[in-house]
């Protein structure tokens, strides 16, 4: 049998040749199927809605505080430790889950240091502070307690709603923004001359927001007659519970 064989640059060539034969029908093929461009959508309406809803804050927290300064770091955690102990086991005998909560907040001991001359600045002794926080809704409770304990005073009081509460809301304001988003779209459609509407894509947000300043407390021990000490009277403020529904809704025509 006789073998022909090519030179080396003719089965380049032959290759090089098939090779631009298959690019071009694949190229051909191409042009030949129609592209197909997507519809841009028609009678599409977007729109949003929201509904709120004011209630008061019904979670109280006070936070109390001691503040000690001395020359050793390990005796001015000690006396803390002591004060806090003391007013833990007080505010534990009236402590009710979700009503009257108590906790530890911050311990913290710190050098404390003085100015010298020259602009120099020298360790002279310790600082320290302990929190105990008072938290719950039974905001009378809370606040008997905190004129009770011994050896703290007073260094914050904060309001807000509570998670029961704040989800008990938002379910009865949700419906509401739902409701009004569907009346909106069905009116908008109407209006426009079309038969209805079907939903495309719907957002549901929810959020809250001070809406009435706390009003300002003053969250000291006076005393009364009686050597007997009462706390003052604390006042809620107000939130707003408010959620949002957006979405697209594609008009049907009659």
């Amino acid at each position: 049998m006789t073998i022909f064989r090519f030179p080396r640059s003719a089965r380049h060539a032959a290759l090089a040749a098939g090779l631009a034969a298959c690019l071009t029908l694949a190229m051909a093929a191409q042009a030949a199927t129609p592209v197909v461009v997507p519809a841009t959508p028609q009678n599409v309406l977007n729109l949003g809605v929201a509904a709120s809803r004011e209630v008061v804050q019904d979670t109280l927290a006070i936070t109390l505080a001691v503040s000690r300064e001395g020359a050793d770091a390990s005796a001015l955690q000690s006396d803390l430790r002591q004060i806090l102990d003391t007013a833990l086991t007080q505010a534990r005998r009236a402590a009710r889950t979700g009503y009257v909560d108590v906790r530890t907040g911050t311990f913290s001991i710190n050098p404390r240091y003085v100015s010298r001359p020259g602009g120099a600045s020298a360790q002279s002794g310790w600082q320290g502070r302990a929190e105990l926080v008072l938290e719950g809704t039974d905001t009378g409770a809370i606040s008997q307690l905190a004129g009770r304990l011994t050896g703290l005073t007073v260094a914050r009081v904060a309001f807000s709603l509570s998670r029961e509460a704040r989800e008990r809301v938002e379910t009865e304001v949700e419906a509401d923004a739902i409701g009004r988003f569907k009346a909106r779209a069905d009116s908008y459609a109407r209006q426009f001359g079309f038969a209805g509407y079907s939903l495309r894509e719907v957002s549901v947000a929810a959020g809250d927001s001070v809406a009435v300043p706390m009003q300002a407390v003053r969250a000291a021990r006076m005393s009364v007659a009686g050597g007997a000490d009462e706390f003052q009277p604390v006042e809620p403020g107000k939130t707003t519970v408010s959620v949002t529904v957006s979405g697209s809704i594609q008009l049907l025509p009659k």
